[in-house]
């Protein structure tokens, strides 16, 4: 198996449908992914509907699908992990979507210590127009491969990626954190990788912004408060007990990214 496409779930609407029929569109051959769906927290009617869908809608495609009463992004991608068959892996979310040569082109483009890069845009869940992502003015102006020095700001999430198992290793998400998971996750794994590589701009990840997502839930300013300090407790645990494997600019953005993202959530 060559790819793992792993999609974590929560009581999904109809969103997880085009998610999933972009993955079954694939022009990558599908005798080589496996699309991992992992729904968290939740069971009937969701359950069932997943089953259904994936029974009359992903024919020919290896799918493994798991169901867990214990919530969380972070525990849904650990599970996958544990269980994913591919050389390589990717994470989508179950509200997103992609082009259809998403794994072609980033398999194409990968290797044990190069993480591929495609293209994102986004849109407005209930709209149709598709926007420049604020990554993507950057990828435009970015081509071939690249040290990690350069490309690091594309690593504050997991999606529009794809990893090697062998950067992942044992390591796994921090099931403590509901916000600023991703991105702590890829700092841990960045010591693992040397190289960025991007892919053609056809190569698309769609990134749909929902109001009622977790990331915009309300929260109080001790949650907001305690959640940023551990975050950077982690970040800076992280760096240095191993200061001469992580890069110190890329722990020092991911420090103020957490403190502006708790300012941000202020003046929500």
């Amino acid at each position: 198996m060559k790819v793992s496409v792993i999609i974590p779930s929560y009581k999904p609407k109809e969103y997880l449908w085009k998610c999933l029929g972009s993955i079954a569109n694939q022009t990558f051959p599908k005798e080589k992914f496996e699309v991992i769906v992992v729904l968290n927290g939740c069971c009937e009617p969701w359950k069932s509907q997943i089953e259904a869908f994936i029974k009359s809608r992903m024919n020919g495609i290896n799918v493994n699908f798991i169901q867990t009463e214990e919530g969380g992004v972070s525990n849904a991608r650990n599970i996958s992990l544990d269980v994913a068959k591919g050389e390589y892996v990717t994470f989508i979310d179950d509200d997103d979507c992609v082009s259809p040569n998403y794994i072609e082109e980033l398999y194409s483009n990968a290797s044990p210590d190069t993480i591929s890069l495609c293209n994102a845009l986004f849109f407005n869940d209930g709209e149709c127009t598709f926007k420049e992502y604020y990554v993507t003015k950057n990828y435009k102006e970015t081509h071939s491969v690249y040290g990690f020095q350069v490309a690091r700001k594309y690593f504050s999430g997991t999606w529009m990626k794809l990893i090697h198992r062998d950067i992942i290793g044992n390591r796994r998400f921090d099931k403590r954190f509901v916000n600023g998971e991703d991105a702590l996750f890829m700092f841990l794994i960045s010591d693992r990788f040397k190289y960025v590589k991007f892919t053609p701009k056809d190569a698309i990840y769609y990134r749909r912004v929902r109001n009622d997502s977790a990331q915009f839930r309300k929260k109080s300013a001790k949650e907001i408060l305690l959640n940023t300090t551990n975050m950077i407790f982690e970040y800076s645990k992280i760096y240095f007990r191993h200061p001469f494997s992580y890069n110190f600019g890329f722990y020092f953005t991911r420090v103020l990214a957490a403190i502006h993202g708790a300012w941000g959530q202020f003046v929500l």
